[in-house]
């Protein structure tokens, strides 16, 4: 099913008050900056009052951002590459990416949901075929295509082994930036190491576990803080962004800092 048109002028509107501040003082003084979109799952979603504490990790990336570079954060709970396609929402990302632009791309979680046709993918055919989409689109466009393997659960063996949970998600997605010549983030081996050296219990407080939820796929804001610092990390190394892009990388982030705004109405 696709968005009707005052859906999509939505979804545009929605990315807004993560970038309005340095957009507009970039259009004020003539010059048009870069802009950073994310594409993806709730994992990095934007949350709102009605979630709270509940934390996607894109809400956090604009701490660890030079003003000049805003994020646009599209990422919707619930959805996989293949349903993000399918609902119009690529589409809608895309008319509103300039050349220059990045286009960071990071799903699995809801692709790996064999009991849904909507959404599954296969890793090494449909799940492939629907990132090309993105890469294409972004290209097509001007702007810079940026893979992202899924972030990690909460999950650890009796043992406290901190357990892989996306399957041959990760590998197909690393095979395809491969062939395609794109950055690759690799947040879900990175995530997983976090999660490891932290262990079973700290790791309860950087997701959203509170008295009533048992959450070990999404994060409070101290666990989406630390993931947004890994995936600009990975920007770094990677060489997508410089490090005149970047700020406070090894700085404490005050949990304070996350703030959710009123939920959206129809």
């Amino acid at each position: 099913m696709s968005l009707t048109r005052r859906q999509v002028a939505a979804a545009a509107a929605a990315s807004l008050p993560l970038a309005f501040a340095a957009a507009g003082t970039a259009r004020a003084g003539g010059h048009r900056h870069r802009t950073l979109h994310i594409a993806g799952d709730s994992t990095a979603a934007q949350k709102y009052a009605d979630a709270a504490p509940e934390t996607g990790w894109g809400m956090a990336l604009p701490f660890f951002l030079r003003g000049d570079l805003p994020v646009a954060n599209h990422a919707v709970n619930g959805r996989s590459s293949k349903s993000f396609v399918d609902e119009g929402r690529l589409d809608a990302v895309l008319a509103l990416i300039r050349p220059g632009d990045l286009l960071l791309v990071q799903f699995a979680h809801n692709d790996e949901k064999t009991e849904d046709p909507s959404r599954h993918t296969e890793p090494w055919t449909t799940y492939q075929d629907h990132l090309r989409l993105y890469v294409d689109g972004a290209r097509a466009r001007g702007a810079r295509p940026v893979l992202a393997t899924p972030v990690e659960r909460r999950r650890f063996d009796a043992a406290g082994t901190a357990q892989p949970s996306h399957g041959e998600y990760p590998a197909a997605m690393l095979a395809l930036a491969r062939q395609e010549g794109v950055a690759l983030l690799d947040v879900q081996a990175l995530s997983l190491a976090l999660w490891q050296r932290l262990g079973a219990e700290t790791t309860k407080t950087y997701f959203n576990w509170t008295a009533t939820e048992q959450d070990n796929t999404h994060f409070n804001p101290p666990g989406a803080i630390e993931v947004a610092r890994l995936v600009v990390r990975e920007l770094l190394r990677t060489r997508v962004l410089a490090h005149r892009d970047v700020r406070r990388l090894d700085e404490e982030i005050p949990a304070s800092r996350i703030g959710w705004p009123p939920p959206v109405t129809a």
